[in-house]
């Protein structure tokens, strides 16, 4: 069943800025691009023991080092790609978009960010340039639920930089860090062995489409990005969580005792 029109839907009052990060490498056996993806800490407020991909929450500073970086042009696009790019740093120690920052470097630049330095600070006193043009924006979603917080999500998809150390979890949010294709990891949910909120999961399924980063970039330039505010609808006798059918994604609708919200 196709899905109907949504309800006129506008940004919720309170909807807390956010950005998230989609990191593709190409996999060592020749198969699909694997993603990092990160599992929250049971004891996290939202999407708490849940599989994500890193990111959070928007800061008043990313706003300011957007405007620094001349990524100032749509305001809330670039503060959401420095969001993006800190907090992939703070979660997994994985620089993105930042060429200047060498391997020797990135864990002290990680704990410093991490003990409350800000951002545009540790960029000044090195003088680097961050360099975010390579994000492809793709996703912008922000789902209503009653159960959960209310983020305002912006998803940007980038191919993995070369990195030589070991990526590790910043402990305070996150337990677990691997690398897996898209299938793999919905695949994982499907067994029970990891849990995934709905946003996660229509956007895996959508990377699922393709087998790289080139080709998700390909792809991401055939649909428009537009705010997804997922809305419940009767269904052959059954409420389901609906999104729109125009966006790009395989999966449009989901029952709705089966999802898992935050």
């Amino acid at each position: 069943m196709t899905n109907a029109a949504p309800p006129t839907t506008a940004l919720p009052d309170g909807a807390i800025p956010a950005a998230t990060l989609v990191i593709m490498r190409p996999s060592e056996t020749g198969g699909p691009d694997e993603i990092l993806m990160v599992k929250r800490s049971t004891t996290m407020a939202f999407a708490a023991g849940a599989v994500v991909f890193p990111g959070g929450r928007v800061d008043p500073d990313d706003y300011l080092v957007a405007r620094q970086h001349g990524l100032g042009g749509d305001e809330a696009d670039g503060a959401a790609r420095v969001a993006a790019l800190r907090e992939t740093l703070e979660e997994t120690g994985l620089a993105v978009g930042w060429p200047a920052l060498g391997e020797g470097d990135v864990a002290e630049v990680r704990q410093a960010l991490l003990a409350g330095t800000l951002l545009s600070d540790i960029l000044a006193a090195r003088g680097d340039r961050i360099a975010l043009e390579s994000f492809v924006p793709f996703a912008r979603w922000c789902p209503n639920f009653k159960e959960a917080r209310t983020f305002d999500t912006r998803f940007y998809a980038v191919a993995a930089p070369p990195h030589g150390h070991e990526l590790t979890v910043e402990e305070a949010e996150h337990s677990h860090i691997f690398w897996a294709s898209a299938k793999a990891t919905l695949a994982m949910a499907d067994r029970g062995e990891v849990t995934i909120i709905f946003p996660t999961r229509r956007n895996l399924e959508r990377l699922a489409q393709v087998p790289d980063f080139s080709e998700f970039s390909e792809h991401c330039r055939e649909f428009p990005v537009e705010l997804v505010t997922p809305w419940i609808e009767e269904r052959e006798g059954q409420p389901h969580l609906c999104i729109p059918g125009h966006l790009g994604y395989p999966v449009t609708s989901e029952c709705f005792e089966n999802v898992r919200r935050g």
